[in-house]
């Protein structure tokens, strides 16, 4: 298994999802494993240590393995099968033993940053979905044009709404073009 630390999130356009940047850290290779809009802003609060009012789902799930004196001893992504990744939760404790239990990534990934868990990739999946600084450059290049779009479609409609079609039709081709 390789050690793995969470790089950043960013939201990947052509799936409308985001994906999570995994970096293995004794090398250079960096994983994008693509989430949902819930567990991508999960992620993101774990990483800037923000606290909520009241406990979200994964701040619950931690709560429970504190609550019966277990330790999540890591989180590991051991298989990627048709596209879609696996992972468990290693949980460890003196009263009940020792457990792998199913679970998606991205949920993975949340709690293990909440309880400050080691991340583990296995060999295989790196091996198969490696990414690499030039890839993850044209990953990156492609999630930095979406506001640019997002931008252009709000005005594509403004100016539709406004019958400025020949407005709309410069704003048409500038999105053609991204």
């Amino acid at each position: 298994m390789i050690p793995v630390k969470v790089q950043k999130i960013s939201y990947y356009h052509p799936s409308r999802s985001y994906a999570v940047i995994l970096k293995e850290l004794d090398g250079d290779r960096r994983l994008p494993v693509l989430i949902g809009a819930f567990e991508a802003k999960s992620i993101a609060m774990a990483m800037e240590y923000m606290e909520t009012p009241r406990p979200l789902t994964h701040d619950l799930i931690t709560n429970l393995i504190k609550g019966i004196d277990a330790n999540l001893s890591s989180v590991k992504l051991t298989k990627l099968e048709e596209g879609v990744f696996y992972s468990v939760l290693d949980i460890q404790s003196k009263e009940i033993g020792h457990y792998e239990i199913d679970s998606r990534p991205s949920d993975a990934l949340a709690i293990a940053l909440r309880m400050h868990s080691p991340i583990f990739v296995s060999d295989e999946i790196m091996k198969d979905a490696i990414t690499f600084e030039e890839d993850l450059l044209k990953i990156e290049e492609e999630i930095e044009q979406e506001p640019m779009v997002e931008t252009l479609e709000k005005q594509l409609q403004k100016a539709i709404d406004k019958e400025e079609y020949e407005v709309a039709a410069r704003i048409r081709d500038k999105i053609k073009n991204i």
